[in-house]
This record gives structure tokens, sequence and C-alpha cells, in this order.
């Protein structure tokens, strides 16, 4: 089975594409779409929509992972993530029914075994899980991998999915 992960944001968009196989798993493709900072928003969201249908296309996933947003201080910029999310939930809900969401806490927890874990500990355990000899970069696609683990490690793919 193949598995889209998605690390949402506006800027910066990870993405990570991993084949479960019963226990084992490995990494197809990982990355990021990126948008201009100095575009207007609405040329940015159809920006973030095409790349996301082209990347969809590209994979034929038969499930797609993506993570909730968790607002700190900011207000400002999670509306604008808020938006890039939104967008990306429209072309993936064209796309497939087998969209299912994962907040921070339940991706940290599924990867690493707490939910409270920092970053490095993440990307370390998506290294190790996933047989790599280097932490995935940019940050966001190493933490697409991890949603897209995080989808392998939950209940929710066996009640949907048989790996054969």
């Amino acid at each position: 089975m193949i598995i889209l992960g998605i690390d949402p944001g506006l800027a910066t968009i990870g993405y990570g594409v991993i084949r479960a196989e019963g226990v084992r798993q490995s990494v197809i493709d990982y990355g990021v779409i990126t948008t201009p900072a100095k575009q207007p928003l609405p040329s940015r969201l159809k920006m973030i929509y095409e790349a996301v249908l082209q990347l969809y296309d590209r994979f034929n996933p038969d499930a797609v992972a993506l993570e909730e947003l968790f607002f700190n201080t900011n207000i400002t910029t999670g509306i604008a993530v808020a938006h890039a999310r939104g967008t990306i939930l429209t072309a993936l809900a064209q796309k497939t029914e087998n969209l299912y969401e994962y907040t921070p806490l339940q991706v940290k927890q599924s990867v690493v075994g707490y939910g409270r874990a920092e970053k490095q500990q993440v990307q370390l355990m998506v290294r190790s899980l996933l047989n790599l000899k280097e932490t995935p970069r940019p940050d966001d696609a190493a933490d697409a991998l991890a949603v897209a683990l995080c989808l392998v490690n939950s209940g929710m793919m066996d009640k949907t999915f048989r790996i054969q």
C-alpha cells in the first residue's frame, strides 16, 4: 500500500510517500512544495491546489494522512496556514475518501511513543523506522513522513485496508 503524508503550510508544504508492506515500510519519495512569499494569497493557494493534485496523480496513493494545525501565538500566520490546509483538503477530497487527519500529538505518540517528543526525536525515529542513511531534509519533509507513518501505526488503516 502507498501512503502520502502531508505537513501543511503556506510557504512550505512537506510531503512524504511511503510503501507499507506488512510490518515493513520504505520511502518512495519526499520533498516540499513551496510558494513565493511575494505572491498574493489567492495565487499561492492556487499553486498549492495544483501541486497537490499533481502529487496525488504522480503517486496514486491508497491513503493520505494530513497533519492538523496547531497554533502557538501568531494567529495571523495560523489563519494563512489554515487557508492552505483547506486548499490541500479540498484538492485531496476530490481524489480520495481515504483521507485521515492526525494531531501533532498523535503523530509524535505514534512515531516516538511520546506525545510531547521534540522535533529532533521525531526526525531520528523517522530515519530509523524507514532505514534511511540521513535525516530527511527539510524538516517539513521529515514531518510529512512522520504523518504517513502515523497512519501505518494507527488502528485506522487496519479497519480500512488489507495489507497484502
